[in-house]
């Protein structure tokens, strides 16, 4: 099954993509409810459509999938890492704390784009992208989400969705030498869609260790980029969900992110790996499309870039331990 959100004119459709078609689904249901019931539930649901109600495909601008709850995105390719380290920090390693356990950072969902959407930019001169696989999260009944086994938490895999995780490398660069990131380089823009395909859609393609190989290919302007399988991740899904909710909880809405791909699935891995800045970094009116096999494309175009205020310096202070009285202290001379 697909499920995805959509705009009819003024109106916000939520459902099924059966074939060339939107259906939206029984009940009036939305998207969070559908994930709140679960992947059995959204089965039977899918049972009791009514195609009476169906809309063409290509009569409406789909909308992200879904409203996250949160978004977590994890590094989960070596390779990537192995690039893209030189690219933001001046030196290429994997160091060895990266295979101990799966690593992730929060981003914000409050600015997921969807496909089709041109998406204006913080003032960078390098805007890149970044390729990935992204789970979504559903409900398990007894299950709370709460400290899984790889078992459970793979039944919490409602689907996955492509994700475009826009960034500006310049200001990652500069925030991370501050040991903390990535947050201004990322929170700006992320791309979910086109759908939510469902977990057992993608069941063919797991291999022996249970690590999707699906293809993942990234163009820009035309010209392929880059491409991997998903199955080079250092962890499969289920891992990167037991992590999440280890001493933690994952609920319905949640998004869990793959990390980007390797072998080009972003710019800033080439960028590290030649030692200078092929391709370009992305400027506006270019066109980035994101394909994964079994799941669909996403298709932005850069969009211009959006000033905001100048930020201040911070202040050297004195560090001084005890407070300086300037002022009178309240009650004091007269009660004022």
């Amino acid at each position: 099954m697909r499920i995805a959100r959509w705009a009819d004119g003024a109106d916000v459709g939520e459902g099924f993509v059966d074939g060339d078609a939107v259906v939206p689904f029984p009940d009036g249901l939305r998207v969070a409810e559908v994930l709140a019931q679960g992947l059995s539930a959204a089965h039977a649901l899918f049972e009791r459509r009514d195609r009476a109600l169906a809309r063409p495909l290509a009569e409406v601008r789909l909308l992200a999938p879904l409203v996250p709850a949160s978004i977590r995105d994890f590094v989960a390719f070596e390779e990537h890492v192995e690039g893209v380290s030189a690219s933001v920090d001046g030196k290429s390693e994997v160091v060895p704390e990266w295979y101990e356990a799966p690593t992730f950072y929060f981003t914000n969902p409050h600015t997921v784009r969807a496909t089709g959407e041109i998406v204006a930019i913080p003032e960078t001169q390098r805007l890149d992208v970044e390729l990935e696989l992204a789970a979504v999260i559903g409900a398990v009944p007894g299950s709370d989400g709460e400290n899984l086994d790889a078992e459970t938490a793979a039944s919490h895999i409602f689907g996955y969705t492509v994700m475009n995780d826009w960034s500006a490398r310049d200001l990652q660069s500069r925030e991370m030498k501050v040991r903390l990131g990535p947050a201004k380089g990322k929170d700006f823009a992320m791309t979910l869609g086109p759908w939510i395909v469902t977990a057992d859609e993608l069941e063919p393609f797991l291999d022996d260790e249970g690590f999707l190989a699906v293809r993942a290919e990234l163009f820009v302007n035309g010209e392929l980029i880059g491409a991997d399988l998903v199955s080079n991740m250092g962890w499969p899904f289920p891992e990167l969900v037991m992590y999440a909710a280890r001493n933690s909880v994952v609920l319905p809405g949640d998004v869990l992110g793959s990390g980007t791909v390797g072998n080009g699935g972003c710019l800033g891995e080439l960028w590290g790996r030649r030692g200078s800045l092929d391709p370009r970094p992305l400027e506006p009116g270019d066109e980035v499309r994101m394909v994964i096999e079994g799941v669909g494309e996403i298709v932005n175009v850069v969009g211009e870039r959006v000033a905001a205020p100048s930020v201040p310096r911070a202040r050297v202070r004195s560090r001084a331990r005890d407070r300086v009285e300037s002022v009178e202290a309240p009650g004091a001379a007269g009660g004022r």
